[in-house]
């Protein structure tokens, strides 16, 4: 069963999510701060789907626990914040945030993204399965199965997003996509970025992939258009 890790100091609304999430079939832990999420995670970083968690909290804010989340475990991440600024919400997503929810939020709105996450990364990529769908590029291997991706022998830590975008381009080596396309394919909504934040995205995921970011062989701009995955790779 795919279990979700909630991470809030708001007792009342914890408990809330916690019975609307089990109404859905789906296994619930609750945290009440930064410290003992991240110790729950790491007892159940094998059967954790999703991490709902908080911004403002007193021990580690939601900043510092999803750092720290980010660099062992690649579970996708539902940021929630009480606060309307694009700065906390960008902040979160350019550090490996998959979504966000701005407080107060209806239950509805929180369960769709929930559900929308796990199916994404969950029940379409199943881990047992022994079967594998790779694709091979100069030096690169993008597994979409199991969501993994090696340069050589070394296995790259991508964020889910990161994966996914990586995944899209290279699926469609050689074709050109603007930043609104990108964006209505990998997250799977109305364009609702502005095109700095797709450009962090591409930052970040050339940093790890590329063996010199600052001369991309994979990942190329098309000046005026957007972003294509190199044909020759």
């Amino acid at each position: 069963m795919n279990k979700v890790l909630v991470i809030d100091d708001d007792k009342e609304l914890c408990a809330l999510m916690k019975k609307c999430v089990e109404q859905e079939s789906l296994a619930a832990v609750v945290a009440n701060g930064g410290i003992e999420g991240l110790r729950i995670l790491e007892e159940n970083k094998d059967t954790c789907s999703l991490i709902i968690l908080d911004i403002m909290m007193p021990d580690l804010d939601g900043f510092q626990v999803l750092q720290q989340i980010r660099r062992t475990s690649n579970v996708p991440v539902l940021m929630l914040t009480a606060k309307s600024e694009e700065e906390d919400k960008v902040s979160g997503l350019r550090m490996g945030a998959d979504d966000y929810l701005t407080k107060p939020f209806s239950i509805n709105e929180l369960m769709a993204r929930v559900n929308s996450l796990i199916r994404r990364y969950t029940l379409l990529n199943p881990v047992s399965s022994p079967k594998t769908d790779c694709m091979t590029f100069q030096g690169m291997t993008i597994d979409s199965l199991n969501r993994i991706v090696f340069q050589g022998n070394e296995q790259i830590e991508l964020t889910g997003k990161e994966f996914d975008l990586l995944s899209f381009l290279a699926s469609n080596k050689g074709k050109v996509f603007t930043k609104k396309q990108i964006y209505t394919q990998v997250w799977a909504e109305e364009y609702a970025f502005d095109d700095s934040n797709i450009m962090s995205f591409i930052s970040k995921l050339r940093k790890k992939i590329e063996p010199d970011p600052e001369h991309p062989f994979y990942i190329l701009t098309v000046r005026g258009v957007g972003y294509r995955f190199n044909r020759e790779a």
